[in-house]
């Protein structure tokens, strides 16, 4: 059956990097006055000859977001299951060699920490396990699922890649949206930084949103993790990939996230360094190239950058975010995934959305009979 592996096998890598690295001025005017943006459009807006434009684009990216969604910003808060992990990824706290202490949540604990997540007002809920099919399988993940999905109207998970089968299973309990990120889309970099583990399988993950789509999925999240390797390429790739799936699978709706690298237990530094105008510059990027497409920003970043993003294409943010598992009221020590750089709390961040005139949305659609 085909997948985004055949196209994604159709372009190298070096090919792109060459391509972005040799745009003008004059290529960047040319793509601005456009109305409708294609891929090699988004080539140019994120090359190094589009910084001097990024007010421009700026200002663009603001208007398209508020014609497509308003002044709304869609709040989430992300819950850890679990721990525990069965691959070695270089960059992450979870990673199996890391020496630490594991725990995946019972379904007491679930709830304690579901309620309190609640009192806070939230709506849509992640919920983020490390990738150890024996212990936070589908059957976990599908006890989870159904503990909590009367309490929410919107359930997504991000955890190891599935089948196609597993994701149906998981869709027909409640599941609302997956994310899965590439991490990169360079092969070789792919393989330096998942050295052991079902990860280390590229083409595996790389064809997870296929299986989503097939599945018959809501939403599907894409992205990768700058740092890891040239952001403007993996960037690219991302908006391939997206594209992609929106010709494919054409009734799901798809969102793109920004992690950046943060500090963690194995501490790898970045490759290339994604300073926040290049992060500017691309979000504003995916939004001329696209105007449906969901854009997400975590605590990752910090007060000052996740304030100032808000007017220019973001649609949806976290708050108070805690990146280990039970890590609200069970268990505030276990590890985290990694260390957060927003850590006002809610309330706090609904006040700055509504300072710049915008609105939290806690909830924006309900199933059916429901």
């Amino acid at each position: 059956m085909s997948s985004f592996r055949t196209v994604f096998d159709t372009y190298e890598w070096s090919t792109i990097e060459k391509e972005i690295y040799s745009f003008s001025s004059q290529d960047v005017q040319n793509v601005l006055a456009k109305d409708k943006l294609t891929l090699e459009d988004f080539k140019v807006l994120i090359s190094p000859a589009a910084k001097p434009f990024i007010e421009h684009m700026a200002q663009r990216s603001h208007e398209l977001t508020k014609k497509r969604f308003g002044n709304t910003i869609q709040m989430y808060l992300p819950m850890y299951l679990s721990n525990e992990c069965q691959n070695i990824c270089t960059y992450c706290g979870f990673s199996m060699t890391n020496k630490i202490r594991r725990r995946t949540l019972s379904d007491d604990e679930i709830l304690k920490e579901v309620a309190h997540i609640k009192s806070l007002g939230y709506d849509h809920i992640l919920l983020v396990t490390g990738e150890a099919n024996s212990t936070v399988g589908v059957s976990y993940l599908k006890n989870a699922i159904s503990l909590i999905r009367e309490h929410f109207s919107n359930i997504s998970i991000e955890v190891q890649p599935l089948d196609q089968e597993d994701y149906e299973t998981l869709i027909n309990e409640g599941l609302y949206a997956v994310l899965v990120y590439q991490e990169t889309y360079h092969r070789e970099t792919y393989k330096t930084h998942h050295p052991k583990g079902k990860k280390s399988n590229f083409y595996y993950r790389l064809e997870t949103p296929d299986r989503l789509g097939k599945a018959g999925i809501h939403k599907i999240g894409i992205g990768p993790l700058f740092g890891l390797e040239d952001w403007r390429v993996d960037s690219f790739y991302t908006a391939l990939h997206l594209k992609y799936l929106q010709k494919t699978y054409w009734r799901t709706k798809y969102s793109i996230s920004f992690p950046r690298l943060r500090p963690h237990e194995g501490n790898v530094q970045p490759k290339v360094e994604m300073t926040d105008a290049d992060l500017v510059q691309l979000i504003c990027a995916y939004r001329l190239l696209d105007e449906d497409v969901e854009l997400s920003m975590s605590t990752r970043e910090s007060e000052k950058f996740r304030d100032h993003i808000i007017k220019l294409g973001i649609t949806s943010m976290s708050a108070a975010s805690k990146t280990n598992p039970g890590g609200y009221t069970v268990d505030k020590q276990s590890l985290e995934q990694f260390e957060i750089s927003d850590e006002r709390n809610t309330d706090a961040i609904i006040a700055m959305i509504r300072s710049q005139g915008y609105e939290a949305i806690w909830k924006d659609w309900e199933k059916m009979g429901s």
